[in-house]
């Protein structure tokens, strides 16, 4: 019971708290995007911001996945909310002060990058080791949709309150919002020592004495800790292969969102509130494709979910610039349908590949290569719309994602299959020990009653006299 309120709370607490920090951390964004696009119209000066984000987290999240791993990462989740609220809060501080617009939002925005590069891996290890394995799926499905709509929203929230208040209220907000977010995770409380216990089983792991019961057995049966031949899953799965699949995804959202301000506000000279609006349309998408996954992950596996989910979100990037603001708001909420199914489906096949004591460094190699290729497609595609327009930007991005999705479905798909025929070949080998016990134990217990049964029949013999003529109580009793 501990163990269920324990992860229960924890599945509650976090989705929420991963919410506001997307909508935090992109609030901060989205207003530099805005604010910079408005005084250089260029692609590549949005561009640059993106790659200033993206950069820090490309070099350092594999070395502070490797943080995740060692240390408390409850703690560490809440010390990345605290810091990004004071880093957040620099940025209006030095505007308001009379500072350069530019050189502040480009530190404020490297600055809250580098917190960003722990905070993934560790909040993903965080996952990983608060979640019940049987619930894996169905939690990532709520959580990559709360990760991403508390994104689109941010475009949202940040386009409407720009254009009425300006950024420096934006700005207060989100800071604001990293302390909610630390709040939540703190009131997950901290892990016992039955959860850490049933986690380790659920991961695969062999602690010193752990009773093997029938519910340990059916948590098992998941791939994180499915044993075949004596290795875990994660050791079959190639880990690079699922990391392409998963990390496109990261530079098809990060490119996007610098190629939308471009087209609406540098080549449409629309507003700021059709930009969030566009976004809006796009969040609803998402809710979509959550429900969706939670259906269509009951009937199948999890890379064909992924790899036709990116090539659909593809063909929609294509067509999104295509046919105007009505076009564009239909293109992005069939995009962010696709596109969030198949990240959510990319994002279980890694959590269920790792087991809990690597998954920080798994996620902050997945966090730092999808990162390290964004910088690379942002400045060619920057580049690229610089000297034409918006639309064969793109273009170019769905024909990357589109090679890269392709390329890591043919790799996996030999890989998973085989890790799948080795869950079922190790659960029919435990149906088959289990089936023995049971049957030694009916055995074991039909003896025991029959040996009642003839103790209640048969006379009970008289205590034996001790040396002195009495009975011995010892005996008797």
């Amino acid at each position: 019971m501990e163990l269920v309120r324990a992860t229960r709370r924890a599945e509650q607490l976090l989705v929420p708290a991963a919410f506001v920090t997307a909508l935090g951390n992109n609030v901060q964004l989205i207003a530099g995007a805005l604010l910079m696009i408005r005084s250089d119209r260029t692609m590549l000066a949005v561009g640059l911001l993106f790659v200033a984000v993206a950069a820090p987290q490309a070099v350092l999240s594999p070395i502070f996945g490797r943080l995740a791993d060692r240390y408390d990462r409850r703690r560490l989740w809440i010390g990345c909310d605290l810091a990004s609220a004071v880093l957040a809060l620099a940025l209006p501080v030095w505007l308001a002060s009379g500072g350069a617009k530019g050189p502040g939002i480009y530190a404020a925005n490297f600055a809250l990058a580098v917190v960003a590069a722990l905070f993934f891996p560790v909040s993903n290890a965080l996952i990983k080791e608060r979640v019940r394995p049987s619930q894996v799926r169905r939690f990532n499905a709520n959580y990559e949709m709360a990760t991403q709509a508390g994104m689109l929203l941010s475009a949202t929230v940040g386009g409407l309150l720009v254009q009425r208040l300006g950024a420096v209220p934006l700005l207060f907000f989100n800071a604001g919002t990293f302390a909610v977010s630390a709040a939540l995770v703190a009131g997950v409380g901290r892990r016992s020592a039955v959860t850490g216990a049933e986690t380790s089983v659920a991961a695969g792991a062999t602690p010193a004495i752990i009773p093997t019961t029938a519910s340990t057995t059916a948590s098992t049966t998941a791939p994180t800790a499915a044993l075949t031949a004596g290795q875990p899953a994660s050791s079959r799965v190639p880990l690079g292969r699922l990391i392409v699949l998963y990390a496109q995804g990261s530079v098809v959202v990060t490119v996007f969102n610098a190629l939308l301000p471009k087209l609406v506000l540098g080549e449409w000279e629309r507003g700021a509130a059709l930009f969030g609006i566009v976004d809006a349309i796009g969040s609803l998408g998402f809710l979509a494709a959550t429900a969706f996954y939670k259906a269509a992950g009951r009937r199948f596996n999890d890379l064909p979910i992924a790899v036709f989910g990116f090539l659909a979100c593809n063909v929609a990037l294509v067509l999104q610039p295509l046919f105007g603001p009505v076009g564009l708001g239909l293109g992005v909420a069939l995009g962010a349908f696709t596109y969030g199914t198949a990240r959510i489906a990319s994002r279980s096949l890694v959590m269920t590949s790792v087991d809990e004591a690597h998954a920080g460094r798994a996620f902050g190699l997945a966090n730092g290569a999808g990162l390290a290729a964004t910088v690379v497609a942002m400045l060619g595609i920057a580049e690229l719309v610089d000297r034409s327009d918006s639309r064969w930007g793109f273009a170019a991005l769905a024909g990357l994602s589109a090679v890269a999705a392709v390329a890591a479905g043919v790799l996996l798909r030999g890989p998973l299959s085989h890790s799948r025929d080795g869950v079922r070949h190790s659960d029919d080998r435990e149906q088959h020990h289990g089936a023995i016990g049971a049957g030694i134990r009916s055995r074991m217990g039909n003896h025991e009653r029959r040996r009642r049964a003839a103790g209640g029949v048969l006379p009970v013999p008289a205590p034996a006299p001790d040396s002195c003529g009495v009975p011995d109580a010892g005996v008797a009793g």
